[in-house]
């Protein structure tokens, strides 16, 4: 048994038939949205209050959405530059990478500016700050902050090589 298992195990026989329940589903809820580590995320988020499925599913969306939607040819297709580097002799597959890096250093740069929360480059106390909230479906907001992106954006890449493969 993996330390999580056992603390996951330790923490659920402490619980309430309905408390059980709601924590194993969670569990099951990241494991089927194919987390790396299903028991961290859920055993993080009933133990310590971070909404860490509301933290899972925005970094999901930007692996899916921004970086890896590169892979895909038409997206490659729609890009005049493309069809001349082609032309030239370039690696579809090299091109594909380049699109993927610069679309994970800039996932990584918003990521960064969310979390910090605060223009950092300016010294000037006076100007607001800004915060991600987790909403309910419908849009109300549940009162907790989402925060810590960046640390996690490498662990959430679906392909488990945490972006490795984008400096080949």
């Amino acid at each position: 048994m993996t330390n999580w298992d056992q603390m996951w195990t330790d923490y659920l026989a402490g619980l309430d038939d309905d408390q059980r329940y709601a924590a194993q589903a969670l569990h099951n809820r990241f494991a089927k949205l194919g987390a790396d580590e299903p028991l961290a995320w859920a055993f993080s988020q009933v133990t310590e209050g971070i909404p860490q499925m509301a933290r899972y599913l925005i970094l999901r969306r930007f692996w899916s959405e921004a970086i890896n939607q590169w892979e895909q040819p038409r997206a490659i297709d729609a890009l005049p530059a493309t069809h001349r580097l082609l032309a030239s002799g370039a690696d579809r597959a090299d091109i594909a990478r380049v699109a993927r890096a610069a679309a994970f250093e800039t996932i990584a740069a918003v990521v960064n500016v969310l979390d910090e929360g605060f223009a950092s480059d300016l010294d000037d106390d006076s100007l607001p700050g800004w915060c991600l909230q987790e909403t309910t479906r419908d849009g109300t907001p549940t009162g907790r902050s989402i925060g810590g992106l960046h640390e996690s954006l490498l662990d959430t890449d679906p392909s488990g090589n945490e972006a490795e493969d984008l400096w080949e």
